[in-house]
C-alpha cells in the first residue's frame, strides 16, 4: 500500500513537471534552442509518469477477479431450462405473498385434469410450509388420497424473496413399504401362534383318550361327574385350539401369496365369469349388479385369477354393506383414463365408509363387522398391488362407497 502511494506522489510530481515544461516552451516563442531545451528536460519526468502508470496498472489476474461473472449464453439458459423443465421432481414457485405457480412439467402434471382435485388446498398447505423445511403432505385426487413428500429453499430473486417447493409423490413406495411390513408381521405372527397352539391341540386330544380309557374304573357319582367335567374341558380346549389355528391360518394368504402369472385379460370375458359367481347372491335379495366395459379399454396384463378374486372380494363387501337395503345395487365399470391408465370402478349404493375409518380399512386384523377377520381389504390392496396396480377408495357425491383399482 505504502509503495504505490510513493508511485502515485512520483507520477504526480512528473506531471507537475510536464505541466511545467509546456508553460516555459510555450513562453519561448520563436527560440528553438529553448523548445528543444524544455523537449530533452521533459523526458525524464514523462518516463516517470509512464513507470509509475506501468506499476500502478492491475495484473490480469486482479482484472479477472474483480470483473463480474458474465451472464450465460443463450445455449447455456436454454440448457439449464430444459433440464429443469425435465426434472424428475414437481417443482412450485412460492411468492411473498403466498401466491403458488408451477415451474415444471412435472408440476403442472400435478394440477392436470385427473390428478389433484383441490389445486387451491394444495396451494395453500405449500404456502404453508416453512423455508427449509419437510413434511409429508396429503392431497386428494380421481384416484383417492395420495401423499407427497415437500422441501422448500428459501432465496432472493431482484431484491424479492421468494421460496422453491419441490413435491416428490410417494404414495406407491410408502404403500409397498406397508404391505412389505404387514406381511413379514403375520408371518411371523401364524408362525408362533401356531407353533403353540398346535402341541395343545395335541395334548387336549391326548388327555380326552386316557381320561376315555380310565372311566370303566372310576368308582362313585362323583368320580364319573368329576370325569365328564373333565371330559367337556378337554373337548372344549381342543375344539377352540382347532378353531383358532383355521382362524390363524387364514391370514396366511397374506404373507403366502402365490407370484402373479400375468396374460392378458379379456375384460368382458372376466366381467362374465363374474357376474356367474355374483349375482345370484344380489338376486336373490331383489338387487341389481352391473358389469360394463367402455369401448377403448386397454388391455389389462395381470393374474385372471388374483385379479377376479380381488373383484370378488369388493363385490362381497359390497353386499354385505347393502344389506337390509330394498334395492341394493353395486356397479363394476372399466374404463380408459387419462395416461393410457385402465381404471376399474366397485361402486354400490350403501352407507359407505365412516370417515374416522377410511385410515384403517385397508389394515389387516381391522374390522367393524361382527365375526369379521379384517382381511378381505388388505388382501384386495396385496393382490392388486402385487399386479402392478393401486386401489384407493373414493367417496363419491352420489353417497356409497367406490374403490378404485387402477392400472
Amino acid at each position: 500500500m505504502a509503495s504505490r502511494c510513493v508511485l502515485q506522489l512520483k507520477a504526480a510530481a512528473a506531471i507537475l513537471a510536464l505541466m511545467a515544461l509546456a508553460a516555459s516552451a510555450q513562453a519561448c516563442g520563436d527560440a528553438p534552442r529553448l523548445l528543444v531545451l524544455c523537449a530533452l528536460a521533459a523526458l525524464a519526468p514523462g518516463w516517470v509518469v509512464w513507470h509509475a502508470l506501468v506499476r500502478l496498472a492491475p495484473s490480469a489476474t486482479q482484472v479477472a477477479a474483480s470483473d463480474p461473472v458474465p451472464l450465460r449464453s443463450s445455449a447455456d439458459a436454454l440448457a439449464l431450462e430444459a433440464r429443469l423443465e425435465h426434472a424428475p421432481v414437481a417443482l412450485f414457485l412460492i411468492e411473498a405473498r403466498g401466491e403458488v405457480a408451477p415451474l415444471n412439467a412435472n408440476a403442472r402434471q400435478f394440477l392436470a385434469p385427473g390428478r389433484v382435485l383441490d389445486r387451491s388446498k394444495l396451494f395453500a398447505q405449500l404456502a404453508a410450509q416453512p423455508a427449509q423445511g419437510r413434511a409429508l403432505l396429503a392431497f386428494d385426487t380421481e384416484r383417492g388420497l395420495e401423499r407427497a413428500m415437500v422441501a422448500l429453499s428459501a432465496l432472493t430473486v431482484q431484491g424479492k424473496p421468494q421460496r422453491v417447493a419441490a413435491l416428490l409423490p410417494v404414495e406407491s413406495e410408502l404403500e409397498s413399504e406397508t404391505l412389505n411390513a404387514w406381511r413379514q408381521l403375520v408371518q411371523v405372527l401364524t408362525h408362533e401362534i401356531m407353533n403353540s397352539l398346535t402341541p395343545v391341540a395335541s395334548l387336549s386330544s391326548t388327555a380326552q383318550g386316557m381320561l376315555l380309557e380310565l372311566q370303566p374304573q372310576l368308582e362313585g357319582e362323583a368320580a364319573a361327574g368329576l370325569a365328564m367335567d373333565l371330559t367337556m374341558a378337554l373337548d372344549a380346549i381342543a375344539r377352540r385350539a382347532t378353531s383358532l389355528a383355521d382362524f390363524v391360518g387364514s391370514y396366511r394368504s397374506l404373507s403366502g401369496m402365490l407370484e402373479p402369472r400375468p396374460e392378458q385379460i379379456d375384460l368382458e370375458a372376466l366381467f362374465a365369469r363374474l357376474a356367474l359367481l355374483v349375482e345370484p347372491a344380489w338376486q336373490v335379495r331383489g338387487g341389481e349388479l352391473r358389469m360394463l366395459v367402455e369401448p377403448g379399454a386397454p388391455v389389462l396384463v395381470a393374474d385372471p385369477g388374483q385379479i377376479e378374486q380381488a373383484l370378488i372380494n369388493l363385490l362381497k363387501n359390497a353386499l354385505e354393506a347393502t344389506a337390509g337395503m330394498a334395492a341394493p345395487s353395486a356397479t363394476v365399470h372399466a374404463r380408459l383414463v387419462r395416461g393410457a391408465r385402465l381404471r376399474i370402478e366397485v361402486s354400490d349404493n350403501g352407507p359407505g365408509v365412516p370417515e374416522e375409518l377410511l385410515p384403517h380399512i385397508f389394515t389387516p386384523f381391522f374390522t367393524t363387522r361382527k365375526g369379521g377377520r379384517g382381511i378381505g381389504l388388505a388382501l384386495v390392496r396385496q393382490l392388486v398391488h402385487g399386479n402392478g396396480g393401486t386401489v384407493r377408495h373414493v367417496r363419491p357425491v352420489t353417497g356409497g362407497a367406490r374403490f378404485v383399482l387402477s392400472f
